[in-house]
């Protein structure tokens, strides 16, 4: 049964149509997840629905007496609230089982002091406040805006349970795909103006958008073909004199007036690293306490050249300061972080820099640099800005006029621009939308360089890092091989032998003294997350690049006599043969790694 519709709504901002005549029926037990760009209008529609903002025609029509909650973005507070007084304002003074249930929340996104003054938490816990009133008051419509940003895997899971057994309404924005696979049945995506929907989670959503994309290619080469064949007819002098022929020429305006299917747009990261010499990071027994308390105690690493490191654990525990020792912005008690000579650090912080929003878009980057060196050469800082989909328009815009999703696309390309080749990226996938999330981790995977992140991703952790380093926020680091979910497996198996050592006693037990780890040991006979799904694809890769090379070798031939583009083909072939040469590589080490995992199943 509908409990609310969104009725032909159409929506503005200056030039930019945002919502373009767009219905959509919301049913009793949907759980919705909003996909789109950065600026397509995911806020917007939360906005709308919740009644904070008026389409510009169109309207919502709910049903009568439903209770409607709304987690914004960057949640507002009364003056001189506490924790405690702000979750219960709206639930009876009497009634226990709430208040109960308050606390547990708060509890579980680690808000442990209740009585504390909101206006003394960070942005982080004002969010998590925030989500424990709207998850524990008495509604029928949760609408929640990025609500899985600053929470560890622990209250991930937690609040995926949570909603998993609401028995209300969720529409939510989210850029976390796992958590989007496991609490979603329906996907609503914003595109050019225009909403699709899909009775699906996140990985079918994919499946079915491939095929409706595919339907709408193929829909609009029928509609050329037959469209070439009326105008052939047209040219050959037929005249409207009968009913058939006037009912054609209708047909071939119509044709006419069609529009292809809109090309969605994607971003284009593409920067030359800067070459990197043997020395690269290292960290000799580095220590750092806050107060009483120390969070990372005697950690010693040296950083692999194109080594893809992760850092996981709970809030508070060090993982950004650890980030920061490296980047130099904070100083170790005891040790010291070695930085090699051509090591060149990108640094992306949680927290976007204070940006001057009264300048333009332009301004900003061209502050940095007026031209961006690419692998196909030099180009303007429009044009990298273009690639990083900001339009003309946008670009001579004042900054104040982006939503947040696009200043922090903004902020990802004055790091990139710089040509660093450590990249340092502390919880970059928060408010950033999942294409540009998807293109920047094929982007991490092709760097040439070292990538050191702190990310509450699992997605992106499985996808980017190849070794996981977990804080427990007493100074302590375990090491872990491989991504997100071979580090949650190999951490269950660990935990499996500590009960077993419990039970036990008579065994000795070392002390954790947060080095029980060995650095850089070969990888376990067994494919991580990445090596399973690189193993899957490499063939077909490989035949790629043959084929690609192949094609080169034919246009070498056919532009023998064009010195200039003979030249450009032959680097082409070069750079093509050097990636074939590493994939075969890559081939060799994937297959004798499969060859032992049978044999030691046997």
């Amino acid at each position: 049964m509908n409990i609310l519709n969104i009725e032909h709504v159409s929506k503005i901002f200056g030039d930019k149509k945002i919502f373009d005549d767009v219905s959509y029926g919301i049913q009793e037990g949907d759980k919705i997840g909003i996909i789109g760009l950065n600026g397509t209008g995911k806020t917007t529609m939360l906005n709308i629905i919740a009644g904070l903002e008026e389409p510009d025609e169109g309207q919502i029509i709910q049903q009568n007496g439903i209770r409607l909650a709304y987690l914004s973005q960057n949640p507002e507070f009364p003056a001189d609230a506490t924790v405690l007084s702000y979750v219960l304002d709206d639930i009876d003074p009497f009634d226990w089982t709430a208040q109960s249930e308050a606390k547990s929340a708060l509890n579980q996104l680690g808000i442990t002091d209740h009585d504390q003054p909101v206006e003394h938490l960070s942005g982080g816990q004002r969010k998590k406040v925030a989500l424990a009133k709207v998850l524990t008051g008495s509604f029928d419509i949760l609408l929640l805006d990025e609500p899985t940003n600053h929470l560890d895997s622990e209250m991930l899971t937690w609040l995926e349970e949570y909603l998993n057994r609401y028995k209300g309404v969720v529409i939510m924005v989210t850029h976390d795909r796992y958590f989007l696979d496991k609490v979603t049945n329906k996907i609503l995506e914003i595109s050019h103006g225009k909403l699709y929907s899909y009775e699906a989670n996140y990985s079918k959503f994919l499946e079915m958008k491939a095929q409706r994309e595919e339907m709408e290619l193929a829909s609009e080469r029928k509609r050329q073909s037959v469209l070439r064949m009326e105008l052939e007819w047209a040219k050959r002098g037929c005249r409207a004199r009968s009913t058939k022929q006037r009912a054609r020429l209708e047909r071939l305006e119509a044709l006419k007036a069609g529009k292809p299917p809109v090309v969605e747009q994607t971003l284009e990261l593409d920067s030359v690293e800067t070459r990197m010499g043997k020395k690269t990071v290292e960290l000799h027994q580095i220590t750092k306490s806050y107060g009483d308390r120390t969070l990372i105690r005697d950690f010693d690493y040296i950083v692999l050249r194109n080594q893809r490191l992760g850092f996981v654990g709970p809030n508070g525990c060090g993982k950004s300061t650890i980030l920061k020792m490296i980047a130099g912005l904070v100083e170790p008690d005891q040790g010291q972080v070695e930085i090699g000579e051509t090591v060149k650090i990108g640094y992306f912080a949680q927290e976007i820099p204070d940006m001057n929003t009264d300048r333009r878009v332009i301004d900003y980057i061209k502050d940095i640099a007026e031209y961006v060196p690419t692998r196909d050469g030099r180009i303007t800082a429009s044009q990298m800005l273009e690639r990083f989909l900001f339009t003309p328009d946008m670009q001579y815009a004042p900054v104040s006029k982006l939503s947040g999703g696009e200043q922090k696309r903004l902020y990802l390309l004055s790091v990139l621009i710089a040509a660093p080749n450590c990249l340092i990226l502390d919880e970059i996938s928060n408010d950033m939308d999942i294409p540009t999330l998807t293109i920047l981790e094929d982007y991490l995977n092709s760097f040439s360089g070292i990538v050191i992140t702190v990310s509450h991703d699992r997605y992106f952790l499985d996808n980017v890092v190849d070794r996981i380093f977990e804080l427990d926020g007493q100074g302590n680091l375990q090491q872990y091989e491989g991504g997100y979910t071979d580090y949650i497996e190999a951490r269950k198996t660990r935990q499996v032998l500590q009960n077993t050592d419990t039970v036990e006693p008579k065994k000795e037990k070392k002390e954790n003294t947060g080095k029980d780890w060995k650095q850089n040991r070969p990888v376990k006979l067994k494919f991580s997350y990445k090596e399973q799904k690189e193993y899957e694809t490499i063939d077909e890769d490989i035949a790629k690049l043959e084929q690609k090379i192949e094609n080169l070798d034919r246009e070498m031939l056919a532009n023998a006599t064009n010195s200039l583009k003979l030249s450009q083909l032959s680097e082409e072939k070069e750079a093509a043969e050097q990636e074939l040469e590493e994939k075969m590589d890559r081939w060799v080490y994937l297959n004798d790694l499969a060859e032992k995992i049978d044999a030691q199943k046997k």
